[in-house]
């Protein structure tokens, strides 16, 4: 299965970072992408506050570039395993890219499994990214930005992965992240050694932690787009054993609680945040 046939089945997926809109900006700009691989585009401005701001596991890379006019900058990050504070500069206003979960973009000179909790300069693992850095920093357009990347991403190409990754991911995908490792071996045929080893090459992390991540995305998902979602219906349509099960690890991946995060994210501050393009 080709990344195309695989992403097209799985367009309706998008890997969500509310404490980005919730604890960041005042304003959040988010804009879908022409190419299957990138998952979206967004911008905002950091406000001036004091408030933690947490990336929470999405199983996506992402490239975010400070367009600060005295100190811009672009870094890529990995996704992280729990809930992790980010240390954005203050008043700052940043461009970013998401790729789709599960994608690696091919011009980036790192392997997947050196990009899992880590962030590294993009000027240190492309350098030849120049002119693409300069054009997104001297604009204040968030359109313009979103062309320049599109441009530019045009002629790249995601890495290709496993036909065996691809087949488990997607099953990763249509569970819901419910999934065990003994399936896995029965769809693909292969022992979970064979499975694990072929996962973290391509993908970084092992089944059973994307399984995790794709769980906890799905958790977040359902709670942001259903307007009357009872959580223990939810924790068992999920596979959590129980209430508290699904409540302790919600926390620790999201890093609140799931009827504590339900209320941030309908409420107005949060949605008149949202602009799309």
């Amino acid at each position: 299965m080709s990344t195309h046939e695989l992403l097209s089945n799985l367009k309706s997926i998008r890997s969500k970072q509310p404490w980005m809109v919730l604890s960041a900006a005042q304003k959040f700009s988010l804009s879908n992408a022409r190419n299957a691989s990138i998952s979206h585009f967004y911008s905002f401005e950091v406000k001036d506050d004091d408030e933690a701001i947490f990336a929470i596991p999405d199983g996506c890379v992402d490239i975010l570039f400070d367009c600060d006019s005295s100190r811009p900058s672009a870094k890529v990050y990995g996704t992280p395993l729990e809930a992790t504070s980010i240390p954005f500069n203050r008043g700052h206003r940043y461009f970013g890219v998401r790729f789709s979960a599960g994608i690696m973009p091919d011009f980036l000179a790192t392997s997947a499994q050196e990009l899992v909790c880590n962030e590294h300069t993009l000027n240190e693992i492309n350098p030849n990214i120049n002119q693409l850095f300069e054009q997104v920093i001297n604009t204040e357009c968030f359109t313009e930005q979103v062309a320049y990347f599109e441009q530019f991403y045009g002629h790249q190409e995601a890495r290709k992965c496993s036909a065996t990754t691809y087949q488990v991911m997607k099953s990763i995908y249509q569970h819901n992240g419910n999934i065990k490792i003994q399936d896995m071996e029965t769809l693909t045929g292969y022992t979970r050694r064979t499975i694990q080893r072929l996962f973290i090459d391509d993908i970084g992390v092992s089944p059973k932690l994307f399984s995790r991540i794709v769980r906890c995305q799905s958790a977040v998902y359902n709670i942001n787009h259903s307007d009357h979602l009872e959580l223990s219906n939810l924790a068992f349509d999920l596979g959590f054993s129980d209430q508290s099960h699904f409540q302790k690890e919600f926390k620790k991946l999201v890093s609140t609680t799931p009827l504590l995060y339900k209320n941030s994210v309908k409420h107005d501050d949060y949605i008149n945040k949202l602009h799309y393009l």
